[in-house]
């Protein structure tokens, strides 16, 4: 799966000179929390919510309504936005987009395409994407098991449920406890739960959690 098969798009951008106040109620008005900024047709920065937030006056400031609105109309989206944007491109594994964000604790990347933002990826787009890959939404047998780290494991565990008539809605693995061990979770259509233990009992070296889900 490529960022480009789930970026949002098309892009919902703002100009430089926007007042914080109108960039504000755009945000809210797109449900967003962040947006690149353009102008003449290219990218300058990036701002979020929190940036424009952060610009505001504060609830418990003493200045006056008229005071207020008037500070906000002359602070602009270029005073408060990100200059340095880490940038993707559409043709990067979703995985690559999803740890560049963790490393660099941020909520979302600009997808560039021939110097131009052709869409963004954000936090909630990989959200949904580990939904699907978990099968979050689809009812089964859940299994999260410890293995032994080595070659055919995972074989003898899709095997065993193909066997007993089972069909995988998910399946991932994940880092175990140990060097010598990995963690699976997959879930299965068309098992009770006891047949799904029954079936896989043999290929694991500890259950960790098995539930319908």
């Amino acid at each position: 799966m490529l960022v480009g098969e789930r970026m949002s798009q098309p892009v919902i951008s703002v100009s430089p000179d926007t007042p914080i106040h109108d960039a504000l109620a755009m945000f809210k008005k797109e449900h967003i929390r962040r947006a690149p900024v353009i102008k003449d047709g290219k990218m300058v920065g990036i701002v979020t919510e929190t940036d424009l937030l952060n610009a505001s006056p504060s609830p418990v400031s003493t200045l006056s309504v008229w005071e207020m609105n008037y500070l906000l109309s002359k602070v602009t989206v270029k005073q408060v936005m990100s200059k340095k944007v880490l940038t993707i491109k559409r043709d990067t594994p979703i995985e690559e987009a999803a740890r560049i964000m963790a490393d660099n604790k941020l909520g979302g990347l600009p997808v560039v395409d021939d110097n131009k933002v052709v869409g963004i990826i954000t936090e909630t787009d990989l959200f949904k994407v580990f939904l699907e890959l978990m099968g979050a939404r689809e009812k089964g047998i859940r299994v999260t098991a410890q293995v032994e780290d080595k070659p055919g494991q995972l074989a003898k565990i899709t095997k065993a449920i193909s066997d007993a008539g089972g069909n995988f809605i998910a399946f991932g693995q994940f880092t175990g406890p140990d060097a010598g061990s990995r963690l699976v979770t997959f879930k299965v259509a068309g098992l009770k739960k006891d047949a799904v233990k029954a079936a896989v009992e043999k290929a694991v070296k500890k259950f960790w959690d098995v539930r319908q889900s």
